[in-house]
């Protein structure tokens, strides 16, 4: 019976994963307020009906997609937070930004148009997820010599800076294709060196 159960479950999670995957594809050429359900369906070969077992609605589909983009990462960027000396941390945050849009291109454009999109669910997903960013980033910093008499409100305006340089930085990366990564890389370090300047004197 466990046996069955096992089966069932894991077709149950393939046929949500190949939801996911279509709709991304989708996305490719539309934004998620344009998108039909049965368009989903239909690309993977199941009824209509079978969408409303994973997904309450296609907004509830594009939450689902805004993790799979993001969700993920927190560990990652957490790794590179722990590196000693901002030029490393730069090169290494830069470094898993070009990686992540090589590896999924597809995931970053979805983020880029949707945060500013018109399925507020999606919306505030991508803030929440974007948050959550900043605080790790203001927690790891207000752990370091240079936060000694930083307000916290402060930390987060800063760390909110630095996110919101991530998000750009991976749109340009994907606007510019592998021809430029070089050129978009080399202008993102130095945009991050020019904010870790001002950070360190920030009080003066």
């Amino acid at each position: 019976m466990s046996h069955t159960l096992g089966i069932r479950q894991a077709q149950k999670q393939k046929t949500r994963q190949a939801l996911l995957d279509a709709a991304l594809q989708l996305l490719e050429e539309q934004s998620l307020s344009s998108l039909g359900l049965r368009e989903v369906t239909r690309a993977v070969g199941v009824a209509p009906t079978a969408f409303y077992r994973h997904f309450r609605d296609t907004a509830d589909l594009g939450v689902a997609l805004v993790e799979e983009a993001l969700g993920s990462l927190h560990a990652t960027i957490g790794e590179a937070l722990d590196e000693n000396g901002d030029d490393v941390r730069i090169d290494r945050t830069v470094g898993l930004i070009a990686e992540l849009v090589r590896t999924s291109p597809a995931h970053v454009r979805f983020i880029a148009r949707e945060r500013y999109g018109g399925v507020q669910p999606v919306r505030e997903a991508i803030d929440a997820q974007l948050r959550r960013f900043a605080e790790e980033v203001a927690a790891a910093f207000a752990g370091e010599p240079e936060a000694a008499g930083w307000s916290e409100a402060d930390l987060m305006m800063l760390a909110g800076l630095y996110v919101d340089h991530m998000v750009v930085t991976a749109y340009t990366f994907l606007e510019a294709g592998p021809e430029g990564e070089e050129q978009v890389g080399a202008l993102a370090r130095r945009q991050l060196r020019l904010i870790s300047l001002g950070r360190r004197h920030w009080l003066d």
